[in-house]
């Protein structure tokens, strides 16, 4: 099963990604509201996916994908 993270500092896009995912039958494997818990988290998980804002506090989601 394909393993997903959702990076986005709004909880109502995550939650509404998150059913999207799921309903076509991938795992999400962990959620982060900003950059900086996101690369932790896809350091962590290593996802075969990673969904990703662009506009997140702390690091946005460019400055996260360029790490």
């Amino acid at each position: 099963m394909t393993k997903v993270l959702i990076i986005d500092d709004t909880k109502f896009i995550r939650l509404k990604i998150r059913e999207i995912v799921e309903k076509i039958g991938m795992d999400v494997v962990g959620e982060a509201s900003d950059g900086e818990e996101g690369l932790s988290r896809f350091i962590e998980l290593k996802p075969d996916l990673v969904t990703l804002d662009i506009t997140m506090p702390v690091k946005n989601g460019i400055e996260m994908l360029k790490k």
